[in-house]
């Protein structure tokens, strides 16, 4: 709290008013509020980098959607693309792959996927970076390329190509005004990581104030001087700021002599309630996020009655949809490269929070008595007996 002791310890100029003739001291506290601007590297700064419950949500999403398996049925192309989608590239794993694609599209609403190609088909793929990216429309505003540009090296690659697939597989979150690039929920929740953010470093200034709010020294007068000497006022402010302002100085008591009384002009802990102001956005986030508080540990949230039914609706509601809208888009992707119906879908019965909806759903199956055994099969997601034994009934 230097800064606060060097400007509130400069002498200022003394002015002497019209009609009393006593010292003014003109003081303007209010300005206008700050947020961090809406762009990829600020909010990832802010926002992951910088605010615990953002980055908690993040990698809680992330983790959890990477960990869905995408499988795929009735496809003649089937081991090349579990194979491609098990062993992404050389450099990292699929568990690790899918957490940076759900991240990017989390912090920037955009994610993007290069496959390499050899003999006409994609061997490897490897996620790129939102925030160098860069779209190059054409006259109706249609997306005509992407340029991708790091270390001053920039690469385009077109998304309409004569009788082959784009080498750019793109997803975004729904944007209300955007034709192109994605709404992320960071974006959403940039004010609340805001708020959180500040009431973090005003509890740490505090602390570094001997965990005392501001206030300044009035001078009342002593043996007829209006004012401190120069000899007066530099041995108080050195005093100040050596021994009164910092963590070590906590609880040391300010000897106040020769007309000198401590005034408090900010408002205390209490009546700032500044905790609940932090708890209800950590909230805000955790709602822009789709993360139910309870499993972030935010204290005061009774919406679920256990954790068990708030990780189900974490898993029905936010990450599910998800993995169904990444596979949906992938399909579509592979199948211009291997120019056949590609139907991906996410594995939902290796799932563990879904155990006990799934257990429900086939204990109701199996009581069905107007069903054949290979329709409660499909509704199930399994392949039907005669598939299963081999064309055989």
């Amino acid at each position: 709290m230097k800064n606060w002791l060097q400007t509130a310890f400069s002498k200022p100029p003394q002015a002497k008013s019209v009609e009393t003739g006593a010292p003014l001291v003109a003081l303007q506290l209010a300005q206008q509020a700050r947020w961090t601007p809406h762009n990829y590297n600020a909010l990832a700064r802010e926002g992951y980098q910088r605010n615990a419950i953002a980055y908690r949500c993040i990698r809680l999403i992330a983790e959890a959607a990477a960990s869905v398996n995408l499988g795929i049925r009735h496809s003649k192309s089937d081991p090349d693309i579990a194979n491609l989608l098990k062993n992404p590239n050389p450099l990292m794993t699929r568990i690790e792959f899918f957490e940076n694609f759900y991240g990017y599209l989390q912090l920037s609403g955009n994610s993007f996927i290069e496959a390499v190609e050899l003999d006409g088909k994609p061997v490897a793929l490897f996620n790129l970076r939102p925030d160098r990216m860069r779209a190059i429309t054409d006259s109706k505003g249609k997306t005509k390329s992407w340029a991708y540009e790091v270390g001053g090296h920039k690469r385009i690659f077109k998304t309409e190509l004569m009788g082959k697939a784009s080498a750019i597989f793109h997803l975004r979150l729904f944007h209300p005004a955007d034709d192109i690039y994605g709404f992320s929920p960071m974006q959403a929740a940039a004010k609340a990581v805001d708020v959180h953010n500040a009431g973090s470093v005003w509890a740490k200034s505090l602390l570094d104030n001997s965990a005392r709010p501001s206030g300044a020294l009035v001078y009342k007068g002593s043996q007829g001087a209006e004012h401190l000497t120069d000899e007066q006022f530099t041995r108080l402010k050195t005093e100040l700021e050596t021994r009164h302002s910092g963590a070590h100085a906590a609880g040391r008591p300010l000897l106040l002599e020769g007309g000198l009384d401590w005034k408090t002009m900010s408002l205390s802990p209490t009546d700032m309630d500044f905790i609940n102001a932090r708890r209800e956005a950590a909230r805000e986030i955790a709602l822009a996020f789709g993360v139910p508080p309870m499993l972030l540990g935010i204290p005061g949230d009774n919406t679920y009655a256990n954790y068990k039914e708030a990780n189900l609706a974490f898993w029905r509601q936010t990450v599910l949809p998800l993995v169904r809208k990444t596979a949906d888009g992938l399909s579509i992707w592979l199948s211009e490269w291997y120019g056949e119906n590609i139907n991906l879908q996410a594995d939902e019965d290796s799932i563990a929070a879904l155990s006990v909806e799934r257990t429900q759903r086939w204990q109701a199956l199996s009581q069905c008595d107007f069903m054949s055994n290979d329709e409660k099969r499909e509704l199930a997601g399994l392949p039907n007996m005669e598939a299963n034994n081999g064309g055989l009934s």
